[in-house]
């Protein structure tokens, strides 16, 4: 089974362009949702859940400074905590919005508590600023480019320092110091995240480009081996025309000039067929050096069958076999789909399920010819494959090469079927039978 190693949403989504002025996109106000975990898919939204239970903890942790320690009366304390928290939870779609919102809130506060600030007490943040703030800055750090994480980190710890060089009360504490660091580890927490994404992301993308690729690959590879095959059926009949039209004169007593020159204009035309198909198919038998060892060794037929089954007994599958119907010889093209189809479909059997019983059913109907693989659930554990996986793939362009039909998917007892259709004249396509099944 495939398996998707992607933690997080992989969504396309147009990211930031880094380009323009340092600051440009501190003003870039359009949303940018906080994107949701994609696994596992019930906790997708988790994120945005801990984000906004965390914008209402520190409401009420600013209303409650506000009226505790600094002793504060009115709706003042409320609103504070509301744009506190709204900054927040704007952050899930808005980031830089949220960042000027929670700066602004800030300056409130700041000048609010300014004469209120006893010995030692930090200004111009809350003792929950700093944490509220990070907040914000990491939100912001997740989707925006490193530059503007950088411009937000700065712009926030300069603004912090110019407050307390030139309003800051002389007997408040000084927060430049924690304030820079602390936004400075979120905004960094914030671009490994955000670079964590981007880089499962395209390792996603990459991945289904591959997958892709060998999966064209791999039908290529399987139209290129059919081609070949071809060539050898198409190129054994084209050779019995041409040697037929040169003996058939001998075969009559007196023939005609006119019936000479028709028989030689089909061996003509047989032979420069013959020269073309070579010319056009040959040059991929040079692919597999195996061909070369044996070039005019006949191609595989249902004839055949018995060979293959008892090579993969030796290699220790139980395999049956049962034909229903006359048996009979079909035409080359068909015999070899069928024997190679059920030659991939016990190779199948080998590598995916060791250990299983294996039937193999062929049945010879009027206008089709029926074959059906089914192997029971696998006793043993099947080692890992190296192949593409891509089986199936070459044995539907097999059937379909002919008009036939491929089925194929598991079993309720755990083991595996493929049912193949193939009409025994592939000229004609697929039979009416098989057409009102489809239907």
């Amino acid at each position: 089974m495939n398996k998707q190693p992607a933690p997080m949403d992989t969504s396309p989504r147009a990211e930031p362009v880094e380009h323009g002025h340092p600051f440009g996109e501190l003003f870039a106000l359009g949303p940018d949702p906080l994107p949701r975990m994609a696994r596992p898919q019930w906790l997708a939204r988790l994120p945005h859940v801990v984000v906004l239970f965390l914008a209402a903890f520190f409401g009420l942790i600013t209303n409650h400074e506000l009226t505790e320690y600094y002793r504060f009366t009115g709706s003042f304390p409320v609103a504070a905590a509301g744009l506190t928290g709204a900054s927040i939870a704007l952050a899930l779609l808005r980031p830089i919005p949220a960042w000027w919102l929670g700066l602004i809130t800030a300056g409130l506060v700041a000048g609010a508590t300014h004469a209120h600030v006893r010995q030692d007490e930090p200004w111009p943040w809350l003792p929950s600023g700093y944490l509220a703030f990070a907040l914000i800055v990491l939100l912001v750090a997740l989707r925006v480019s490193p530059r503007a994480t950088a411009s937000v980190v700065a712009l926030s710890a300069g603004l912090t320092g110019l407050a307390e060089l030139f309003f800051g009360p002389a007997q408040g504490g000084s927060s430049f110091v924690v304030c820079g660091v602390l936004f400075g580890i979120a905004g960094l927490l914030g671009y490994a995240l955000r670079a964590l994404r981007l880089a499962r992301r395209q390792l996603v993308a990459q991945e289904t480009v591959a997958e892709e690729e060998r999966a064209r690959r791999t039908l290529l590879e399987e139209r290129s081996r059919i081609a070949r095959e071809l060539h050898d059926v198409v190129a054994h009949h084209m050779s019995v025309i041409s040697i037929q039209a040169q003996v058939a004169p001998h075969l009559v007593e007196n023939p005609s000039e006119e019936l000479k020159e028709n028989l030689a204009g089909i061996r003509q035309n047989a032979l420069e067929a013959l020269t073309e198909l070579r010319r056009v198919l040959g040059v991929l038998r040079s692919e597999q050096p195996e061909d070369l060892t044996n070039p005019h060794h006949p191609q595989p037929t249902l004839a055949e069958l018995e060979g293959l089954v008892d090579n993969v007994r030796g290699a220790g599958l139980d395999v049956t076999t049962e034909t229903a119907g006359v048996r009979r010889p079909l035409t080359p093209g068909v015999e070899l789909t069928a024997y190679r189809i059920v030659q991939e479909a016990l190779s199948n059997c080998l590598r995916h399920a060791p250990g299983s019983r294996v039937e193999v059913g062929i049945a010879y109907g009027p206008r089709d010819l029926h074959l059906c693989v089914a192997n029971s659930a696998p006793t043993r554990t099947a080692p890992p494959s190296p192949g593409a996986g891509h089986g199936l793939l070459g044995m539907r362009e097999r059937a379909g090469m002919l008009g036939g039909e491929l089925a194929a998917g598991p079993r309720p007892d755990g083991g595996y079927e493929v049912s193949v259709v193939l009409p025994l004249d592939p000229s004609v396509g697929p039979s009416s039978e098989t057409k009102k099944k489809d239907r």
